[in-house]
């Protein structure tokens, strides 16, 4: 706002903050919050079922209520303006809280698409799912798929799912990508084999080789965890091949548990068996191995905001994993 001072001179003013500002229409809100997802007004307006001139109509609105630029038009789509990050942090949460109730058009007969989700199965077992369930409570709705992570990040990118959770950072600027969690992994047997070759003790003392004749459980014939383990804790090059393999982390941990050999496995998926006694640590070093899951999304691919909800519940809870 302009208003004149002491010398008679024109000079802006402070802005009206947010707080203080006449009441907003929640139309307005959600045509904002829907251009600023998807990074574009015609996007935006398919997503909305309106005429992208009405959603230009509404952003504009919306700056003149507000006095502020809210997008920077581009040569292809719109980039946000500062002041735009700050509102969309402030009504994100109760529009998409509305949104599980009305539908993203605000209509209660619209409902929201469900959230096609992806990932490791015994992360989405263990973890994902369990901490999903408010959302499933407030009418999120999900269609899960496990797999591997190099499959499912080309599905991805053909647009088959909505977000993966990644063992790795995908390259290329085609999918964006945040840090999600740290997985820790562990040298694993059951209490008979622990006993049997000594314990923690002996692996302390003589290293891998007190695992010599103890038959090798692993995920895949290549044996990635357990070599990049060995490479990583012991300094040495993985020599010998797996007497078991199984592309299932859980079935690995149950048949090492009931007594088949010992394997490497990540911490979270064993917890339980290891405050139990139903697995031994063989051995736990100073610098454990550690791996970082990221959170993979196209850039503007969805504009469902139950995406957005998931995405950010999930990266809210991982700091607690």
């Amino acid at each position: 706002m302009r208003h004149r001072n002491s010398n008679n001179e024109e000079v802006e003013g402070p802005r009206t903050p947010l707080a203080a500002a006449p009441p907003v229409d929640l139309n307005l809100l959600r045509t904002f919050l829907a251009v600023y997802r998807t990074g574009s007004f015609t996007a935006a307006a398919r997503l909305l079922s309106l005429s992208q001139p009405t959603v230009t109509t509404q952003i504009r609105t919306l700056e003149r209520q507000l006095d502020r630029e809210l997008f920077q038009r581009l040569a292809r789509g719109v980039a946000p303006a500062p002041y735009a990050d700050e509102l969309a942090a402030r009504v994100v949460e109760p529009l998409d809280a509305l949104a599980t109730v009305t539908g993203p058009g605000g209509s209660p007969d619209v409902q929201a698409e469900p959230v096609h989700l992806a990932g490791p199965a015994e992360l989405l077992t263990v973890r994902v799912m369990p901490a999903l369930a408010p959302l499933v409570d407030r009418g999120v709705r999900l269609r899960i798929t496990p797999g591997l992570t190099e499959p499912l990040l080309e599905e991805l990118r053909a647009g088959r799912h909505d977000l993966v959770l990644s063992t790795y950072r995908p390259r290329g600027r085609a999918l964006t990508s945040v840090p999600m969690a740290d997985e820790e992994f562990v040298l694993v047997t059951g209490p008979d084999w622990a006993e049997r070759i000594g314990g923690p003790a002996r692996i302390a003392a003589d290293g891998p080789a007190a695992l010599h004749g103890v038959p090798l459980v692993a995920y895949a014939e290549d044996l990635p965890i357990v070599r990049r383990y060995w490479r990583h804790v012991f300094g040495r090059r993985l020599v010998r091949h797996p007497a078991v393999t199984m592309p299932d982390l859980n079935a690995v941990k149950a048949a090492v548990a009931g007594g088949t050999g010992f394997s490497v496995l990540p911490r979270y998926l064993c917890t339980a068996e290891l405050a139990s006694g139903a697995l031994v640590l063989l051995h736990d070093p100073d610098d454990p191995p550690i791996n970082t899951g990221f959170l993979v999304q196209r850039p503007g691919s969805s504009g469902n905001p139950h995406v957005a909800l998931v995405r950010d519940h999930l990266l809210e809870i991982a700091r607690d994993w």
